[in-house]
């Protein structure tokens, strides 16, 4: 399948899609948007037999969020008052929810600045690396708009309260390494070292039980607004569902057979 604004491989049961703007530090629009859409809904269709994802940009950013050039973010032209929120509607959350819904594990390599949607997708992964030259930066206030594209629901999950407001408020950059000290993101390499880290943990979950793995990924967001008693209904639910598995029966044969596990994701 062939994109214009992004690049898409598939290798060794791993996907990656890497933002391909980079005379534009890979800014979104749009036609940006429409093209992750459809390469992500491969994997979720069965189109992609992909059981791992990465998502990256190309150049030296991750992405610098949703490109500000007159006529390029995108939306229905009106003769009313502006709606900068419409595109979130039609594109940019659809995007983020797609990502979410995956049935396969995802990881996002950071390669620098994540800013605005950049910065919300960037640390929408299930696993979070960055090289460390990689910044991340809410700076909406600066144009007088507010945080957007599931910032305002996941950075205070991620960094606490006081210091996801401080970042929304303020516009300050956030270095790669303060993210890892916070809780932000899972860790930091050098940069030179950051594609083959990603790599490698993306070939491990590509090779792990990717039903076990979906299962893990939707219920830890699911019991984080959940009570105790919610919280243990929902593993005794995906224990069901994970027990059920042709990967959980080769784990115990595995297991009992003192040899390694060869995983299917059935």
């Amino acid at each position: 399948m062939a994109y214009e604004h992004i690049l898409w491989s598939e290798e060794d049961g791993v996907a990656t899609l890497t933002i391909n703007r980079p005379d534009r530090l890979n800014s979104l629009n749009t036609d940006v948007i429409a093209e992750m859409i459809e390469a992500v809904d491969t994997i979720r269709d069965g189109v992609s037999t992909a059981r791992c994802l990465v998502l990256t940009g190309a150049g030296r950013g991750f992405s610098s969020g949703a490109d500000l050039n007159p006529g390029t973010a995108g939306g229905e032209a009106s003769s009313g008052p502006p709606d900068a929120g419409k595109v979130l509607e039609t594109h940019f959350n659809v995007l983020l929810e797609r990502l979410f819904d995956l049935p396969v594990p995802y990881i996002t390599s950071v390669n620098g600045p994540a800013a605005g949607a950049g910065c919300s997708y960037a640390l929408s992964g299930d696993i979070v690396i960055a090289g460390r030259s990689a910044y991340f930066l809410q700076a909406f206030v600066n144009i007088g708009l507010v945080p957007d594209v599931g910032s305002t629901w996941l950075l205070p999950r991620l960094a606490g309260k006081a210091r996801a407001q401080a970042m929304m408020m303020l516009g300050e950059r956030i270095p790669a390494e303060t993210a890892a000290e916070w809780g932000m993101i899972y860790k930091v390499v050098d940069d030179a070292e950051l594609a083959a880290e990603t790599r490698k943990i993306a070939v491990k979950l590509a090779n792990g039980p990717t039903k076990s793995l979906a299962l893990i990924r939707s219920g830890i967001r699911e019991c984080l607004d959940k009570t105790l008693t919610e919280g243990l209904m929902v593993e005794r639910r995906n224990q069901l569902a994970a027990g059920r598995s042709a990967d959980f029966a080769e784990g115990v044969m595995a297991f009992l057979q003192k040899r390694p596990t060869a995983f299917t994701g059935k």
